[in-house]
């Protein structure tokens, strides 16, 4: 069947047209179903179906998106025995995504996800198992459930892995079993082998139930760090690279996120790079302890800088905005606490993708 694919380092739909993923990450109905809004959820909308169709999905088009993100949204969580990028102690709890049908049915790109293994940063109870038999039964049944459902589809862009799993060692003091009490060169060579197994144990299992798709792979939390014997181990085994990385609002953070994605693809052997998950924030009524950039047109300006920062890179393969509704939460979205968008921001983005995917369009053309 056709299906997205990577052409040339390049991210092809699947009719052969080149395609840049623009996209929205965290978009759950629950967000508007607290008692300060659900009256906005039963004006509006009163049935998950109708929220689906009238609410993100209209949202991405309006937007100039073309891609539905990770769905997954941050419930609740705070004190535990990780610590995050920025060094807090958490221990989150998370939505589930949607399901397959709903996927299918918006008619437009998504991802899919599969819950490999639950050694996110932000687990603050992280169970890393061992490679074994065992594990390959699972990522059988992860396949069997999560890729078969959409094999046929030609909307699916790829496969999502974990989001932000620790590869470096998890600051709960855990790690997969063959690594204990490794260090040094010994504890490279170790986790480059610990990590071909596991790539290859997943993406073997998808590829049994569905030889075509892409395979995104985890989403590595690039603000931390990517090990580099992990990229070369997922090197002959996953598609495009995806890193979840927030750049600063300064030009030397928007180069230095430019030039650690690249690095990083060179590393992995020439992968393109989807930004998987990026975002800012501003205070807010909501959440007014959201330091950040002053305001919503500030941020507006932001989200087309950054993307300006990498859109022309022959790697870069599209970027995935964090997040939707703003809540008690996450705190930060694109639409506040009503359902509103923040206009001012929402309407940067909007131009800011139209013009990156005319010119996307325009150079792939060009260059034939």
């Amino acid at each position: 069947m056709s299906a997205f694919a990577v052409r040339d380092g390049r991210l092809v739909d699947p009719d052969g047209h080149p395609f840049l993923s623009l996209g929205l990450n965290h978009a759950d109905e629950t967000n508007l179903q607290y008692p300060h809004n659900i009256d906005v959820w039963r004006r509006r909308y009163g049935s998950r179906e109708v929220w689906l169709r009238d609410g993100p999905v209209a949202d991405l088009r309006a937007w100039n998106m073309n891609t539905i993100g990770w769905t997954r949204e941050y419930v609740a969580g705070g004190w535990g025995e990780a610590l995050d990028w920025f060094g807090d102690p958490i221990d989150l709890y998370h939505s589930l995504p949607w399901t397959s049908a709903e996927l299918r049915g918006a008619g437009m790109p998504y991802v899919a996800q599969l819950q490999v293994q639950d050694i996110e940063d932000w687990n603050g109870h992280p169970a890393f198992r061992p490679l074994d038999d065992d594990f390959a039964k699972w990522c059988d049944y992860l396949a069997r459930a999560v890729a078969l459902p959409h094999a046929d589809d030609e909307n699916l862009l790829g496969y999502f892995f974990v989001d932000i799993p620790a590869w470096l060692p998890h600051a709960s003091g855990r790690d997969f079993p063959e690594l204990s009490g490794l260090d040094g060169a010994a504890r490279e060579q170790k986790l480059y082998d610990v990590a071909s197994r596991y790539y290859e144990a997943i993406t073997t299992a998808i590829r049994r139930y569905d030889p075509d798709h892409l395979i995104l792979g985890d989403r590595y939390n690039g603000d931390k760090g990517i090990p580099e014997p992990v990229l070369r181990a997922m090197a002959p085994f996953v598609d495009v690279l995806s890193v979840q990385r927030f750049a600063g609002p300064a030009e030397d953070d928007r180069r230095g996120f430019r030039d650690d994605l690249a690095g990083w693809s060179e590393q992995a052997g020439g992968k393109p790079v989807l930004v998987a998950d990026h975002g800012n924030w501003t205070p807010t009524d909501m959440n007014p302890h959201r330091v950040g950039l002053p305001n919503h047109a500030a941020r507006g300006e932001d989200y087309g800088l950054v993307l300006d920062a990498v859109r022309h890179e022959p790697w870069f393969a599209g970027l995935h905005w964090c997040g939707y509704v703003e809540n008690l939460g996450r705190g930060w979205g694109v639409k506040d606490p009503f359902d509103e968008p923040y206009r001012d921001l929402t309407d940067a983005i909007t131009e800011h993708n139209r013009r990156a995917l005319d010119d996307h369009a325009a150079t792939s053309v060009a260059s034939r």
